[in-house]
């Protein structure tokens, strides 16, 4: 099946994340990172057009110094987004690493943020995960082992913070829980009762202090790997979403290490789960390659999409339009065809949660490789 697609070059900007706000409000965040690149980190805004134009509308430039924005989530008026402070503030303990950012009529503003992580100028931590709950109410921001809840838009904290041995890599809500996916395992956590607190003013700098009366995150259930994978203990989950209509059904990507045969290597496969969230069985599983996904049965296949491996992808508000990002300098806006459009949402998850697997690794080794970490 072919697909209209076109590349659009954005010069000195390689891209990390991205978010539709309306089927044609686009917001993309991306820059150097934290080195002496000379490359600045920016968000950008843009109006894509049915031709698959992509028009920028605005650019906010980030504090010289800081960390390129890593992760993003959005309201439809909002965009939070992961983003470290510079190293001097750093070294102080200080991190400003969730940052909300108003949109209006494609015009930037910053409105406040809220520090959750502590990071050494040398760590590779940062805000990994950025998840908005589905009524708009609550904000899920992990790194490596930390998680947050927040009160959303006012940032303030909805519970103690989580800190987990394993390494984090997705979240998700229900109406009643989040489960966290971590390497080794996914963690459902019970909801704490709460309401929307509006933000009085805006957050400039600093960890907000914690209340010690702040409810704790009651873990309910601990899932493990599926053993009918039949992988060995370097397993582990690497995405997890909630069927946005049916909330029982979960998928997640698990990435498996076949057991080793006598005398032969093993390549790791990828497979998407769907759950039932009422009993936590399984109800299907399909292998969708080796190698961290890197094959898959597509619906159309585009060469070339992009110079280095896609780090973002976005769909707009009605999956008319897929964008893919890149640390190429460049995205691709992608229209998609009716009869995927109106497909079964477990086709689109499948495709999304499979191309999780090659964001997530590809984010690592975007700070471990192309700046020498």
């Amino acid at each position: 099946m072919r697909v209209a697609h076109t590349s659009h070059a954005l010069p000195a900007f390689p891209v990390y994340s991205l978010a539709f706000l309306s089927q044609n409000e686009l917001v993309v965040g991306g820059g150097g990172g934290a080195t002496k690149s000379g490359i600045k980190n920016k968000l950008k805004s843009f109006k894509v057009g049915k031709d698959r134009s992509a028009e920028q509308l605005d650019e906010l430039e980030l504090a010289i110094g800081e960390d390129a924005p890593m992760s993003m989530a959005t309201d439809g008026t909002t965009v939070v987004c992961g983003v470290n402070s510079a190293p001097e503030l750093l070294e102080k303990g200080e991190n400003e690493n969730c940052r909300v950012f108003k949109v209006d009529d494609g015009k930037l503003s910053f409105l406040r943020t809220q520090g959750t992580l502590s990071v050494k100028p040398d760590d590779l931590d940062y805000q990994k995960v950025t998840v908005l709950s589905p009524d708009g109410y609550l904000l899920a921001v992990a790194g490596p082992n930390d998680l947050s809840l927040l009160l959303y838009p006012s940032l303030m904290p909805a519970a103690q913070s989580l800190k987990v041995d394993k390494e984090i890599y997705d979240a998700t809500f229900t109406k009643s829980t989040l489960i966290v996916a971590t390497t080794a395992e996914l963690r459902v956590y019970t909801l704490p009762e709460t309401k929307s607190a509006s933000p009085s003013k805006p957050k400039k700098k600093g960890k907000q202090k914690v209340s010690t009366s702040l409810p704790s995150l009651v873990c309910e259930r601990v899932i493990d790997i599926p053993s009918s994978l039949g992988g060995s203990s370097g397993s582990s989950f690497r995405a997890a979403k909630i069927h946005p209509t049916l909330g029982t059904i979960l998928y997640t990507v698990a990435n498996t290490i076949p057991n080793r045969s006598r005398g032969k290597s093993t390549a790791r496969q990828a497979h998407v789960l769907k759950w039932n969230t009422e009993n936590w069985t399984v109800e299907k599983i399909r292998k969708v390659g080796d190698r961290d996904a890197a094959t898959l049965n597509p619906v159309s296949t585009i060469l070339k999409a992009h110079e280095f491996p896609p780090t973002t992808l976005a769909f707009n508000t009605d999956s008319s339009v897929l964008v893919s990002g890149s640390a190429d300098n460049s995205i691709r806006v992608i229209n998609l065809p009716d009869q995927v459009r109106g497909s079964n949402w477990g086709f689109f998850m499948l495709i999304i949660l499979t191309l999780i697997v090659l964001l997530l690794a590809y984010t690592y080794q975007r700070y471990s490789n192309t700046f020498g970490w």
